[in-house]
């Protein structure tokens, strides 16, 4: 028999090769279908390295005022871990759920996605940068879910889960606080918003009597739905027109030839109880249910800030910098709120508090 030749050799190796390749192709062509889908996560398998689309919202402007939070294509698979927070509540709510998202994230090595909605509320307002977490990537993806209270704990700076579903209502400077710089950059204000408050305020100065340009006060008013929260469910106040005063005399004290500019969402009732008499006061809210942004625009650019309760006031407050007075003691010591809601958790150290009037709760409430 005679010896094979190299040549024959070498063919023979390249066919058995080629028919190795073909098996294999064969046998597993389901594996490379679902490789090229994004939208199928293999929770047991590649928990770490699985990918996490993110999109563009339609609409989203293209301009120097958009969001950065609009990446062309996915980003590649991270070991960190992706995390997230439900969007809930209004827009000083999902402002903190936002910081305190970015927080967290950072502080245990995370990469942090926003849901749609939270995208859809704040984007217009802000320069958000958070990338958005694509919907088909949600509902693939096995989140761990951790409710938040209201006040940084210990525990949750050693999450080691990958993927994480925050929730609740954090608005607390203890999350955040050492991020103060980020934040207030990336609740930057788009141009046009920024601008346009600056206008309103300038005509303001120019129309000073006396030629004085005078510091801004923002003035917020929270009342709404809160006027029945607080007072039946968590036995509490909302800020009243004896606070309010109260306020703006600090102020007037402190601070040569202050202008106040009040915005709420009861300026009806806004007009009808605060001082107009020393002509300092201006009524400028347009109403936080319609233009939310608007509001928190004037506020932000104010030099100091008067807030009542809630969320909305304490981001103006904290992104406005300046002098803060707050609404200090506004629930009674029984209060149930008072389980949630840490005060020294919520208001800056250096901001000042002005006791509310509880004599309408105690008198309501008996011997």
């Amino acid at each position: 028999m005679w010896p094979p030749s190299r040549r024959h050799l070498c063919l023979a190796f390249l066919l058995a090769c080629l028919l190795s390749a073909i098996s294999f192709l064969h046998v597993h062509q389901d594996l490379f279908r679902k490789g090229l889908d994004l939208s199928i996560l293999c929770p047991d398998r590649c928990r770490l390295s699985s990918r996490v689309a993110v999109f563009c919202l339609p609409g989203t402007p293209l301009t120097a005022n958009a969001s950065r939070s609009c990446p062309r294509r996915p980003p590649s698979p991270s070991p960190s871990g992706t995390w997230t927070i439900y969007s809930d509540g209004r827009f000083g709510n999902q402002m903190g759920q936002y910081a305190t998202l970015l927080a967290l994230a950072q502080l245990n090595g995370r990469r942090a996605f926003i849901p749609p909605a939270m995208h859809a509320t704040l984007a217009p307002v802000f320069r958000i940068t958070l990338p958005v977490l694509a919907p088909e990537a949600d509902s693939h993806t096995p989140w761990r879910k951790v409710r938040l209270h209201d006040w940084m704990s210990e525990e949750y700076a050693q999450l080691k889960d990958p993927f994480l579903k925050l929730s609740g209502f954090p608005c607390s400077w203890t999350f955040f606080h050492h991020l103060r710089e980020q934040i207030r950059s990336e609740f930057t204000l788009h141009d046009h918003l920024r601008e346009e408050a600056q206008v309103f305020l300038s005509q303001l100065r120019l129309g000073r009597a006396r030629g004085r340009p005078g510091t801004f006060v923002g003035v917020h008013v929270r009342r709404g739905d809160y006027l029945e929260v607080m007072p039946h469910h968590w036995r509490g106040v909302v800020g009243d027109r004896t606070y309010l005063q109260q306020a703006m005399d600090w102020f007037r004290a402190q601070h040569r030839d202050p202008i106040f500019v009040v915005t709420s969402n009861g300026m009806g009732w806004c007009r009808e109880n605060i001082d107009t008499s020393r002509g300092d006061v201006i009524f400028a809210g347009n109403g936080q249910e319609a233009s939310p942004g608007k509001d928190f625009a004037l506020l932000m650019q104010c030099n100091h800030t008067v807030m009542t309760i809630g969320t909305f006031g304490f981001w103006a407050a904290y992104l406005a910098g300046g002098d803060t007075v707050y609404l200090a003691n506004f629930t009674l010591p029984d209060s149930n709120f008072l389980k949630i809601f840490k005060p020294e958790a919520a208001f800056l150290p250096e901001w000042v508090g002005i006791a509310a009037d509880l004599s309408p709760l105690r008198s309501k409430a008996g011997p």
